[in-house]
């Protein structure tokens, strides 16, 4: 580690900690030319993952994009923003851990929906009809009839 006072590169650590939720390493160093403290970070590195979004374009998967559709999906719901965090937070996890590289907008749409339909009822039918693009009454009912099979109570609608 080069030391930011004389660009030596020998250090000795003379602290370790976690820091960031466990997500990264605080170290305490000390320069062995010129007795500079320092302190540096350890973060593991994510290889970045596309996403192919409908119309054929590519972007960078962008977490606080997902967390900004959860919540204003989720507004005035008894839904609590930190499990909106643990929801985003699995799911990056989730593709992070999967050999796939490039992944489609459909997709995280399928796998945000899978969580929120166990989460809230509410925010779930917003989330969808923003996601899948809702044109009219029938797109409603059929989102409702998904969640009424998943909880196995088949309500009449209409």
């Amino acid at each position: 580690m080069q030391c930011p006072s004389c660009q030596n590169t020998d250090s000795r650590v003379l602290e370790s900690r976690s820091a960031d939720a466990g997500r990264s390493v605080r170290r305490r160093r000390e320069c062995l030319n010129c007795d500079f403290r320092f302190t540096t970070y350890e973060r593991v590195e994510n290889v970045p993952i596309t996403v192919l979004k409908r119309d054929g374009r590519k972007e960078i998967f962008n977490r606080s994009k997902i967390l900004h559709g959860l919540t204003r999906a989720s507004q005035k719901t008894n839904l609590e923003p930190h499990k909106l965090e643990l929801m985003v937070e699995d799911l990056e996890t989730t593709l992070q851990q999967s050999n796939v590289r490039e992944v489609s907008s459909l997709k995280i749409g399928e796998m945000v929906l899978e969580q929120l339909k166990d989460l809230n009822e509410v925010a779930y039918i917003r989330f969808a009809s923003v996601y899948s693009h809702f044109r009219g009454i029938n797109d409603f009912v059929s989102a409702l009839e998904k969640i009424t099979e998943k909880k196995g109570q088949l309500a009449p609608v209409g």
